[in-house]
């Protein structure tokens, strides 16, 4: 059984393909214009690494994401939180609580052990605390996003930022460039802004451990930490690149589909 999931966001695009319930390839590609553009390449490159030749291949393929109502070829879509409620469970079992940071929004999804959502609560109205915060503040402080990663950890007295809003951060962390603060102090006291509102909204949905993070933003080392600190909790580290935990969720349930659908017709044979 050969299927695929892809993950259409606003930052990128992923794709993943799997046979017979192992994962065998995935790729991630910026996003264009277009999400079903989007989605074409990043599948195209996965089909390529799985060593199949189109997307014709599978026997089935779920969209999810943002942009997943624009994807003609998938045979149906999905919601992107059951999507990262599952493939954050399928990765790391013991999941409970899944906080995904994506490129235009935030969200903390409630996890059974079965990877079925019993609550969630969703940020998509505000950039901040967003990966599209992150890189405005990559940008004023002339730094990489993988900077914003590692350098406020070695932060010895982080800034407060007062402002919720993402246009005001950054004429705060201006501000705090032209009083002279220090770059680590000014990147830790990013990230802590971001895990204080991040932290709100697993306090709404309800604290449970395993916690995992999801999206491209998961990858911010500095963000886990300063998140780790506000919940006082350890944050459990997925096996494979999160950014991709979406794509997974939507080829499991893809596999499903296949599944129910070669019962049903044993079945009525």
């Amino acid at each position: 059984m050969i299927v695929g999931g892809c993950d259409i966001g606003s930052a990128t695009g992923k794709s993943v393909i799997m046979k017979d319930g192992q994962i065998v390839s995935y790729a991630i590609t910026p996003s264009t214009i277009k999400p079903e553009e989007t989605v074409r390449k990043s599948m195209e490159e996965a089909l390529q690494k799985a060593g199949l030749s189109s997307i014709d291949s599978l026997e089935y393929l779920v969209g999810t994401g943002y942009g997943r109502l624009k994807v003609g070829f998938a045979n149906e879509n999905v919601s992107e939180i059951t999507c990262h409620a599952r493939g954050a469970q399928w990765l790391l079992p013991t999941t409970r609580t899944v906080v995904d940071i994506g490129g235009q929004d935030c969200k903390v999804i409630s996890v059974s052990d079965k990877g079925k959502v019993i609550e969630f609560a969703m940020n998509d109205k505000c950039a901040a605390g967003t990966g599209r915060f992150f890189e405005a503040m990559a940008r004023t402080l002339h730094i990489t996003l993988q900077d914003l990663s590692t350098i406020g950890l070695t932060s010895v007295k982080p800034v407060s930022l007062a402002s919720q809003c993402s246009v005001f951060a950054e004429s705060e962390v201006i501000t705090m460039i032209n009083e002279g603060a220090d770059l680590p102090d000014i990147v830790a006291g990013i990230n802590n802004a971001v895990a204080g509102r991040l932290a709100a909204m697993v306090g709404r949905v309800g604290l449970v451990e395993d916690v995992v993070l999801t999206g491209g933003c998961a990858k911010n080392d500095g963000l886990a930490r300063a998140l780790e600190q506000r919940l006082k909790v350890k944050i459990k580290r997925l096996p494979m690149d999160p950014q991709v935990a979406g794509a997974i969720g939507a080829a499991i349930i893809a596999a499903e589909k296949v599944a129910q659908q070669t019962q049903a017709g044993s079945v009525s044979k």
